[in-house]
């Protein structure tokens, strides 16, 4: 009897490859490593060679992290717009504000502005914070607003009321400004600022009870910069 002083997680695997070439390599980085480490000791080269293969594949994939926090309270704004370096976009929507009816289109167009967040978000999230803001007690219904290092520079309502003969409603409009603004405000960004500062500063705002969370023809914006 010839004792082998090793962890025979992946011994079932390496017999398989011995039998006849052929094994199912795992999909973890952490297990590959440690077959990977099976395989150099008991001198099995050509699986070698497949976890050098599969883990260099590994380390090409790119999976991108966008984390958008939610806000509940205009204090967690405050405190999330100050704190930040970075250019800021906040999304505010309220769809729970049912002081009057809506118009046919109006929760169509909610849905295509929280869908433009998530898209923007995806595209810029390296250069820009996105903020979901779902507070209560806010006569707003959908509003995009603009910072600049700590300092809000636009600001998109896509909100009004209509009348009409017989009551007023609530009419909610996808605006096309939303990515200009957007663009524009890339321009106070800071090059030497560090990538890690949003992560920190929210981290302090979560401990504070911060949490974690993406057709009409009239295309009509109120802009305030």
């Amino acid at each position: 009897w010839i004792l082998i002083d090793r962890n025979g997680k992946h011994f079932g695997t390496i017999l398989n490859f011995l039998r006849d070439g052929k094994s199912i390599l795992p999909r973890s980085r952490q297990d590959l490593e440690e077959l990977q480490a099976e395989a150099k000791y008991y001198l099995v080269s050509e699986l070698l060679e497949k976890c050098q293969k599969a883990l260099k594949l590994k380390k090409d994939e790119f999976f991108p992290v966008c984390r958008i926090p939610v806000i509940t309270s205009p204090r967690e704004a405050k405190l999330l717009v100050a704190k930040t370096r970075k250019p800021l976009v906040r999304l505010l929507f309220n769809r729970a504000n049912n002081k009057y009816s809506y118009t046919s289109a109006s929760d169509d167009n909610i849905l295509k502005n929280i869908e433009m967040f998530d898209k923007l978000s995806l595209r810029f999230h390296g250069r820009v914070n996105f903020v979901k803001d779902v507070s209560s007690g806010n006569d707003e219904i959908c509003c995009w607003t603009y910072y600049g290092r700590g300092v809000q520079v636009a600001e998109i309502s896509c909100t009004s009321i209509v009348y009409t003969s017989e009551k007023k409603q609530t009419k909610v409009e996808f605006p096309e400004g939303i990515l200009e603004e957007t663009l524009n405000v890339l321009l106070y960004e800071e090059v030497e600022s560090e990538s890690d500062d949003f992560d920190f500063d929210f981290a302090r705002v979560r401990d504070r009870g911060c949490l974690y969370s993406d057709d009409e023809d009239d295309h009509g914006a109120k802009v305030k910069p």
